[in-house]
Parts: structure tokens; sequence; C-alpha cells
């Protein structure tokens, strides 16, 4: 696990926003108010090497009883291609992105449109479809 982010420092999901005010509430457990907000929650706990959020925000249905992730893979660049639905009153939403790795060796790109569904106030990721 990386150290997280100082506060003011900008925000792994480059939404522009300090992670003070984008991913780091959530990190520590507030309710994203969008699909697309927990998309990038998502990517930055990626980033910063956070596998215990990424199993928490994972809907049970589809949970993996436990994530590795790799510790020279750094991902780096996250961009948002398409939304559907996935707004603080729907229940299901969509989320098309693109995101950036590299490590020591390689490099490469990762597209996927990801599912998620709010229940009980909650936005969860159920899975995803990689283009």
């Amino acid at each position: 696990m990386s150290p997280l982010p100082a506060n003011t420092t900008r925000c792994p999901c480059l939404s522009g926003n300090p992670y003070d005010e984008c991913c780091g509430p959530l990190h520590a457990g507030a309710a994203a108010p969008t699909a697309e907000r927990l998309m990038r929650s998502r990517f930055s706990a990626f980033a910063l090497g956070l596998p215990q959020y990424l199993l928490d925000s994972w809907h049970p249905s589809t949970r993996p009883a436990s994530l590795e992730l790799d510790p020279e893979q750094r991902w780096t660049r996250l961009d948002i291609v398409g939304t559907r639905d996935g707004g603080p009153f729907d229940t299901r939403g969509q989320v098309t992105f693109r995101a950036w790795w590299r490590s020591d060796t390689d490099r490469g790109t990762l597209e996927e449109t990801s599912d998620f569904v709010r229940e009980r106030g909650r936005w969860s990721y159920v899975n995803g479809v990689v283009s």
C-alpha cells in the first residue's frame, strides 16, 4: 500500500480536485453520490494500493473472497469515456472508462464498461466488460 496523499494533493483520479475533496472521504467511508464518483474512487484505490476499499465497494453478489494487487503495476491516468444513468436518484448506472498503467517492464491501457447498483443509499461495483 502506498501512503495516502496529503489532503491538498491532487486526487489520483485526476478530477482536478484535492484528494480530501474527492476520493479521500469515500476511502474513509462516505457514500459516493454517483456511480462515476464510485468509479473514480475505485481507480484511486488501485493507484494507492487499497484492496480493502475495492472489496468493500464491490457488490456482495460478485465480490471475490480476496484481492491481491500487483505492487509493480502503477495506475497513472483515468479518463471517463461515458456514463449512462448512475445519478444520485438512480438505482443502476454504467461508466465506461479508460485507465493507463505501467510497470518497470510494460505499459498499457484498460478500457471497461462497468455496471453499478445503488442499494440502501450506497453505490457498489457489480461487474465490467473489458473492451
